[in-house]
Parts: C-alpha cells; sequence; structure tokens
C-alpha cells in the first residue's frame, strides 16, 4: 500500500468512532472527534500496519490497534496545547480543542481518548495475549516513562539551557516513545519475533530523534501556512531546542545520520522494507 491508501484506510477508520448519537452528553464525544479527525500524517497507525504487515500479521485485525495509537497521540495534543502547557490558539491549520469547546471539555476530551485508546486495543479480535502486549507498549509509552514523564522534564527545565543529553532525554519521552510504541504494537499485533521488536524499537527511535530535530528546524525555517499553527514560538518563548542548540546546519546533518542508520536497523529484522526507507526519508525532508 501507498502512504495515501494507508492514511484513507486509518481515516475511514477512525471516523467510526465516538458518534454525538451514541451518547447523551453529545459535547464531549463532538470534542473528541474535532481533534481525531482534523487530519495530520497518520504516521504513527500507519507504522503498526506497515509493521504488522512485513511482520507477517493480520493488517485488518491491527486496524483497532492503529486507531488506538492515534487515540493516544491526539490526547497529547489536546492537552500539550492547553494554556496550562503551551497555550496554542492552532492545530493543523484550525482553532485547538480548548479554543472551540472550552479548557475543561478539552482536558475530559484529552482523557477520554487516553482511556478509549486502551479500550479499542483489548476490545480487538487479536488473540488475547497479543491485545495484552499491545496493551502493555502502548502504556509504557504514555506513562511516566513515556509522554507524560517527558512534558514533565520539558515543564521543570523550561528556560535552563540544556546539554544534547537533557534535550535528548525529553525527547526520548515526548516524541520517540510513542513512534516506537506504535512499531512494537504493530509487530505485537502480529505475533512477531524479539528480533523484530528489537529492530522496530531501534528504527523507530532514529526516526523519532530525526523527527523532533526537524520539527525544531520547521518552527524557525517553515511557514504558518505550511505548519499549521504559529512558527517562532519556540525562540519566542525561549524553549530548548535542537535548532537553538545546534543550528541549521548541524541539524540538517543529524536528520540525515539518523535517518540512514533507520534505514540500516530494519535489515536485522526484517526482508520486505522499502516502504518504510521510504516513510524515513520523507519525514526528513517534510515542510509540515
Amino acid at each position: 500500500m501507498t502512504a495515501n491508501e494507508y492514511k484513507e484506510k486509518i481515516d475511514a477508520a477512525l471516523e467510526t468512532y465516538f458518534h454525538a448519537e451514541d451518547f447523551p452528553f453529545w459535547g464531549l464525544a463532538d470534542s473528541m472527534r474535532y481533534s481525531l479527525l482534523a487530519g495530520g500524517k497518520r504516521i504513527r497507525p500507519m507504522l503498526v500496519l506497515e509493521f504488522c504487515r512485513i511482520a507477517g500479521g493480520d493488517m485488518e485485525a491491527a486496524l483497532p490497534v492503529a486507531c488506538a495509537v492515534e487515540m493516544l497521540h491526539t490526547y497529547s495534543l489536546i492537552h500539550d496545547d492547553l494554556p496550562c502547557m503551551d497555550n496554542d490558539d492552532l492545530r493543523r491549520g484550525r482553532p485547538t480543542n480548548h479554543k472551540v469547546y472550552g479548557e475543561c471539555t478539552a482536558t475530559l476530551a484529552g482523557d477520554c481518548l487516553q482511556a478509549e485508546a486502551f479500550g479499542t486495543i483489548l476490545r480487538s479480535t487479536l488473540p488475547a495475549e497479543r491485545r495484552a502486549a499491545c496493551a502493555e507498549i502502548l502504556a509504557g509509552a504514555a506513562g511516566i516513562d513515556g509522554i507524560c514523564g517527558g512534558q514533565y522534564m520539558d515543564m521543570i527545565w523550561e528556560g535552563q539551557k540544556l546539554t544534547y543529553d537533557q534535550l535528548n532525554d525529553i525527547n526520548n519521552r515526548k516524541t520517540s516513545a510513542l513512534l516506537i510504541a506504535a512499531c512494537q504494537m504493530g509487530v505485537a499485533a502480529a505475533g512477531g519475533t524479539e528480533k523484530m521488536l528489537e529492530a522496530a524499537g531501534q528504527y523507530a527511535a532514529a526516526v523519532g530523534l530525526a523527527f523532533q530535530i526537524r520539527d525544531d528546524m520547521l518552527d524557525v525555517l517553515s511557514t504558518e501556512q505550511e505548519l499549521g499553527k504559529p512558527i517562532g514560538s519556540d525562540a519566542q518563548e525561549q524553549k530548548n531546542t535542537f535548532m537553538a542548540l545546534y543550528g541549521e546546519e548541524k541539524c540538517a546533518e543529524m536528520v540525515a545520520k539518523l535517518t540512514e542508520r533507520a534505514k540500516q536497523v530494519l535489515r536485522e529484522g526484517f526482508s520486505d522494507f522499502a516502504f518504510l526507507c521510504e516513510l524515513a526519508d520523507s519525514m526528513a525532508v517534510r515542510r509540515n
């Protein structure tokens, strides 16, 4: 499948969740769908499906797992935009959730999406041991050593000049953790081997760091129209970024090396990896 075909498949599946008429408290479901269906590249669910495929699994059976990782990702974006966090007004070219529904509803929408992510996995038709493995992997990416821990580190170190290792510690939790989880959940959904899980994790770790460095670059080099949100906010808020630490040329070099590393490690666990190599290359030069 192509990236566009994957995206269409994932978007169609996500569309089936949380219809307002199914709930008496329609406003909460509407808020959840507003962010869940706001577009985006669907990289994380795409990774679930592709790693499931190359590990020998059934992509249709893994589709709820792919949707679940996008639910959890969406929760993190809603909370990241809240006034108590980054206080952003735009996300993907549209007003952020709290700007439309209010801070309280947006917070609950994020909470709900996180809970429903695990419910979606556990209610899937995968064998019980595969459901449990996927849920455990996702919990690790979401919790204290994942997104929440990374967000906390980002907050308490705000205003301090950080080293590469400290920046990488934050990124490993805020960005890479969920990318690693997506890749490994695809393997777990397929019942893949430990060798496959290891290769998937190494690929995602390299892609995840490259993704964050590119993100930092785009906050300086892109436009609001391309990015779908205000640019220059990192510098304005004196945030620690790889761009601030190293500059454009060094960052571009790091992204290129990490992308090559990601492509190399795939050979250690898989024989069919052309799509994933192309995906890594495309993320390295993305403009949004």
